[in-house]
C-alpha cells in the first residue's frame, strides 16, 4: 500500500521541477485554485493633528476565518508569456502545482511579482518558496536591483509568506485595486 502524502509529511518521494513555462502551460496556471483563507488582516489606522497625517497598519484577528475567491486575468498571464516575462512553472509530472509571473520594468530595474499561485493541495511544502527563489536567481540575471510586491490588505498568507522570504514593506496604495482593497508594496533589493 503507498503511503498518503500526508504520511510523508517532511520527507517527499515526489520530485518537484521548476522550469521556465510553455504556451502549453498557461491553462494549467489558470485553472489553479487562487483562493485562500485568513484570519487576520491588515488594518490602516490613520490620523491627523496638528497639520500632521499619521499613518500605521496593525494586524487585526478577525471574528472568523474568511475564504477570499480570486480570478486571474488570463488575458494578463497570456500577455506577460508573450512579452518575454519571466513566468515559471512548478510541476510533479504529471500535472503543474503552481507558477510565478514576474514582470520586468527595465527602466527602474525593478520586477513585479504579477502572481504567484500554488495548488491548494500543495501548499506548505515549499513549492511557492522555490518558485520565488527561482524567480529571484532570474531577476539577478536580468541585472535587476529589486524585486516588488502588490498584496491586498486581507490576503494575510501572502504577506506572511513574503515577510518570511525577506521582502519588506516599502509603502501602500488606497486607489490600487477595483474593489476598494488596500494595496500593500513589498520589496527585496538584489544586491
Amino acid at each position: 500500500m503507498r503511503p498518503s502524502r500526508r504520511a510523508l509529511a517532511g520527507f517527499s518521494l515526489y520530485a518537484m521541477n521548476v522550469r521556465t513555462a510553455q504556451a502549453r502551460d498557461l491553462d494549467a496556471c489558470l485553472a489553479l485554485d487562487e483562493s485562500y483563507e485568513t484570519e487576520y488582516v491588515w488594518q490602516m489606522d490613520t490620523a491627523r493633528a496638528n497639520g500632521a497625517i499619521q499613518l500605521g497598519f496593525r494586524v487585526t484577528r478577525l471574528p472568523r476565518a474568511m475564504r477570499v475567491v480570486v480570478h486571474s486575468s488570463q488575458d494578463a498571464l497570456a500577455d506577460h508569456f508573450e512579452q518575454g516575462a519571466c513566468v515559471l512553472v512548478a510541476e510533479e509530472l504529471p500535472r503543474v502545482i503552481g507558477y510565478i509571473d514576474v514582470t520586468p520594468d527595465i527602466a527602474q530595474r525593478v520586477c513585479w511579482i504579477q502572481a504567484l499561485v500554488v495548488a491548494a493541495d500543495m501548499r506548505r511544502q515549499k513549492v511557492g518558496t522555490q518558485l520565488l527563489r527561482e524567480a529571484m536567481v532570474w531577476a539577478r540575471e536580468q541585472k535587476l536591483r529589486a524585486v516588488m510586491a502588490s498584496v491586498a490588505t486581507k490576503n494575510y498568507p501572502a504577506l506572511a509568506f513574503l515577510q518570511k522570504h525577506g521582502l519588506t514593506f516599502c509603502g501602500f496604495n488606497d486607489q490600487y485595486y477595483h474593489n476598494r482593497d488596500i494595496a500593500l508594496f513589498f520589496a527585496c533589493n538584489l544586491r
